[in-house]
């Protein structure tokens, strides 16, 4: 039942009115703070979030919003990290937010929420606060990424693969969890992106002590450092600043195939300072000349002329080397290797490693050089040669070699003679050794000449027989003879032919005919049986000019001759008794002397073209005389 009095008394209460109005004053702040807090949740911002439940997939979050927001289960999956709990008060940065409609993709809430990555914008604003362009900071390597590695400073930054060290690494994992020093090179605070370098940072340092280095170094001292990089030709010691170049030939005083022989990479070596450039900051570095050089005293361990014995260490095309003792080696030149041998190249004598005698020489201190003979070691066979070869005496040997000057003879086991073309035959022109001889063949010469100092023997064919230019040819062939023989050759100036096995004469073109011949193929032909008449025999330029126009002529002399002779026997006959004739009383003779002029006068008036023929002779024979003379001296 209503008790209308006490309605009554209450809507007259002043009291209970006002605490009404204060009710619904709070009442209406409090949607007023609650829509304000709903609408302060604004995309892309991050906001405090409490966890309110833990599922298998997702974790709800209540970020004072009109609906909650999710979190993928997974981002709570760090080692180190504790699991998410009910109630957890986590920072949060909100994806998406739902439209008036909703979103259908979130069975969960209607708020996009991700716990990592407002983890990351955290912590770079918290990095980006303490750093700047130039800083230097300290990270560990995480992993490996195209072009370079990521470091951990707080947040992950680039370290370029070009910006490791001063040298590339030859591969960049190996700093996967180092910790390194680098130089912030450039921060991109839109895309959240910061490139560092170690290198700058090292070039920066090492600079500063390679000025101070510098300073403190002198030619003479010994320093310790660090190998830092090797090459085919040496090593670069780090002195603490500053590298050196350790060149192979520095290393040791024996001989080094490569550097990785002595040295390693991050050795530590002692070397001695041998120069210092310091306009281009260049250091040169030994370590061989910390120890005594074996080349002191050389010359009284290896004086010239000793025998030693040592080991080949290396075969050149020009000689071997040979190894005396550690650090001291000379050079067996192919041409002090044998006596005898026709060495092409010193592998058919030495291989590396074998032993072998060796006499020195000569010592060329300064050059660090020795030459060693090994022929010096056996007997020379040249020393004795004229005892054992005498010159005017016969030998025999095989034909070795042929060349266009003459043929090599083997006398024995590399000692040969040069049996020149010239020295072939007396009669015979000789254009090639070939056409005489042929190599491996037996042959029996005399030795013309010895030169020991320039081992060489001259031998002679030729000189077998008697020079038939000195007894037979003249004996055999004379003047104004008639002869026979065969057009063995035909030049521009005349004709050869041969009047017996060797020998030749010359037909000059001025002597082929009567008439002027402008071309001697067209009175003869090579191998024509010709007859010819002997002009003169010269012994000393062993020639015989030939005419084949006089043959004619001398036929035509003994028929008028004979016609003369026929002549006078009438006249005589007429005049036998000299009574009752009116003829002269006596037959003159003048037409027989006039007959027997003519041939000399004939004679007399070719003696000019003979004359040419004999001067034209001497010159085509002397060129190739000339030339052969030329090779044979160059030869031997």
């Amino acid at each position: 039942m209503v008790n209308r009095n006490l309605i009554r008394n209450l809507e007259s209460d002043d009291t209970l009115t006002s605490l009404i109005d204060n009710w619904v004053q709070d009442a209406e702040a409090n949607v007023f703070d609650e829509f304000e807090h709903e609408e302060s949740v604004e995309l892309n911002k991050i906001v405090d979030g409490t966890i309110l439940r833990v599922d298998d997939e997702f974790v709800l979050i209540d970020v004072g919003g009109k609906s909650e927001g999710s979190i993928p289960r997974d981002e709570w999956d760090e080692e180190d990290e504790d699991p998410p709990k009910i109630g957890d008060k986590i920072k949060v940065l909100v994806e998406d937010i739902e439209d008036e409609f909703g979103r259908t993709d979130d069975p969960h809430g209607m708020i996009t929420l991700s716990k990592r990555k407002a983890q990351k914008i955290i912590e770079w604003d918290t990095t980006m606060s303490s750093i700047e362009e130039g800083n230097v900071v300290e990270g560990t390597v995480v992993r490996k990424i195209k072009g370079g590695l990521l470091v951990d400073i707080g947040v992950n930054v680039f370290l370029p693969a070009s910006q490791v060290d001063i040298r590339r690494p030859s591969d960049i994992a190996d700093y996967i969890g180092k910790k390194v020093e680098c130089e912030v090179l450039k921060i991109d605070e839109e895309r959240r992106n910061i490139v560092v370098s170690r290198r700058s940072l090292i070039e920066k340092k090492r600079q500063k002590d390679r000025d101070s280095l510098l300073q403190e170094l002198e030619i003479g001292q010994r320093r310790k450092g660090v190998v830092k990089n090797i090459a085919d030709f040496g090593a670069f010691v780090d002195l603490g600043g500053i590298d050196g170049l350790l060149h192979i030939t520095d290393m040791s005083w024996g001989r080094i195939g490569h550097p990785t022989e002595v040295v390693k990479i991050d050795d530590e070596v002692e070397v001695q300072i041998l120069n210092i450039d310091h306009e281009r900051q260049k250091i040169a570095l030994g370590m061989k000349q910390m120890q005594p050089s074996p080349w002191d005293g050389v010359e009284g361990k290896y004086p010239v002329g000793s025998k030693v014995r040592g080991q080949v260490v290396n075969v050149m095309s020009y000689g071997a080397f040979v190894k005396l003792e550690e650090g001291i080696e000379g050079l067996v030149h192919i041409s002090e290797m044998s006596w005898t041998k026709r060495i092409s190249h010193p592998s058919e004598v030495v291989n590396i490693g074998d032993e072998i005698d060796v006499v020195v020489l000569g010592i060329n201190k300064e050059k660090q050089e020795i030459s060693l003979g090994m022929k010096q070691t056996q007997s020379n066979p040249w020393e004795n040669i004229k005892e054992r070869y005498p010159v005017e005496s016969i030998v025999k040997g095989k034909v070795r070699n042929l060349t266009n000057y003459g043929a090599f003879v083997e006398l024995e086991e590399g000692i040969d003679g040069l049996l020149h073309v010239s020295d072939m035959s007396w009669t015979r022109k000789i254009g090639h050794p070939s056409e005489m001889l042929e190599k491996g063949q037996e042959v029996e010469c005399k030795v013309l000449n010895i030169e020991e100092d320039r081992r060489r023997i001259a031998l002679g064919l030729k000189q077998m027989d008697l020079d038939p230019w000195a007894s037979s040819i003249p004996d055999k062939y004379q003047p104004n003879q008639l002869v026979k023989g065969k057009v063995t050759k035909i030049t521009n100036f005349g004709v050869f032919v041969g009047l017996e096995d060797g020998l030749e004469g010359l037909l000059h073109i001025s002597e082929l005919a009567d008439e002027k011949v402008e071309n001697p193929e067209d009175v003869v032909k090579v191998g024509d049986d010709i007859e010819v008449k002997i002009l003169r025999v010269d012994t000393d330029e062993r020639k015989i000019g030939l005419s084949r126009k006089r043959v004619q002529w001398a036929a035509e002399d003994e028929a008028a001759a004979a016609a003369a002779e026929a002549t006078a026997e009438k006249d005589q006959q007429e005049l036998k008794g000299g009574l009752g004739s009116s003829g002269p009383l006596f037959s003159a003779s003048a037409p027989t002397e006039e007959a027997e002029a003519k041939p000399e006068a004939a004679e007399a008036e070719a003696e000019p073209a003979e004359a040419e023929a004999t001067t034209e002779e001497a010159d085509a024979e002397a060129k190739p005389a000339e030339a052969e003379a030329e090779t044979k001296n160059e030869e031997g």
